[in-house]
């Protein structure tokens, strides 16, 4: 009876790994398919469109990238999208960090207020906020504009990568102070016995000791400010501030008209590739991040 149970229960489990290969297999054709189809796409000349669409293509034709980097201006849209997103990612951890450990470890008066209120942030999407955003930074150049005679605030990038950093700040802070609170104290009781204050403390025991945390901090935002479509657009209307999506999006309504699908193709893999290229270098510190914490737990 028990050898007919432990049967029954090793094929029960083969099943359920099977099943399991199955889905993962699924759902990795499902992304990988589009991605290969798109780099594919992006070296076909336009008149191999109007073939079987699955075709590979006849040649490699680079004119489409040389096009799509100068005559549709993603050159620039790309250098602002890098100059946004690093200075976002600067200024969110600069901020971040600190605020997360001095939430995480230490009791102060009004230490429960604050982690509230950046767990409501969490909630707010800056989706439903960006009209007031803009409202107030329209108003904020008018009043600017009767002083300096120039306004300041819209279409600037530095003003964006703020909003950026604000509108990630919530997450941030929540996902870092989970991983310090899982550290020991003994660290700091060391660094204090060899007279390192709060600071040192935290900037060379605490923070090396973070990195694989912080590495997926930095992954996950990059990827939140890179692809991010609604605020940029509305915080930059001015065509020479465009970011990466928002020309892409007018690259792909350009090219409806002008059947020019090789250069449209060519700029969709230009948003993705940073994208890949980030992912595959970090790939080994995002697992280590993002299981970290419940090893130490």
């Amino acid at each position: 009876m028990k050898k007919d149970n432990h049967t029954l229960r090793s094929g029960s489990d083969k099943f359920y790994k099977g099943f399991i290969y199955v889905i993962l297999i699924a759902l990795a054709v499902i992304i990988i398919v589009p991605v290969l189809w798109a780099f594919l796409a992006s070296v076909k000349q336009d008149s191999e469109f109007y073939g079987n669409p699955w075709a590979l293509p006849e040649g490699i034709y680079l004119q489409n990238f040389a096009d799509a980097w100068l005559k549709a201006k993603m050159g620039t849209y790309m250098l602002n999208s890098v100059t946004v997103t690093a200075m976002a990612l600067v200024l969110l951890l600069v901020v971040a960090l600190p605020a997360a450990y001095v939430l995480s470890r230490f009791k102060f008066r009004g230490n429960g207020f604050w982690n509230m209120m950046f767990m409501a942030g969490l909630f707010i999407n800056v989706n439903y906020i960006v009209v007031p955003i803009f409202l107030m930074l329209n108003n904020g150049d008018k009043a600017i504009r009767s002083i300096f005679g120039h306004p300041f605030l819209l279409n600037n990038l530095f003003i964006l990568a703020i909003v950026y950093a604000a509108m990630s700040l919530s997450f941030t802070i929540y996902l870092m102070s989970g991983y310090f609170k899982s550290l020991p104290k003994e660290y700091e009781e060391a660094a204090s016995v060899d007279g390192a204050g709060y600071f040192r403390t935290m900037v060379q025991v605490i923070m090396p000791m973070a990195k694989p945390s912080i590495v997926t901090v930095i992954l996950f935002n990059f990827l939140s400010f890179w692809n991010e479509y609604i605020v940029s657009m509305t915080l930059l209307p001015k065509p020479g501030f465009k970011t990466l999506p928002v020309g892409l999006m007018n690259l792909m309504a350009a090219q409806k008209s002008a059947v020019e699908y090789g250069q449209m193709y060519a700029g969709l893999v230009l948003v993705m590739l940073p994208t890949l290229i980030l992912y595959i270098l970090v790939q080994k510190k995002l697992t280590q991040g993002m299981t970290m914490g419940g090893l130490k737990g």
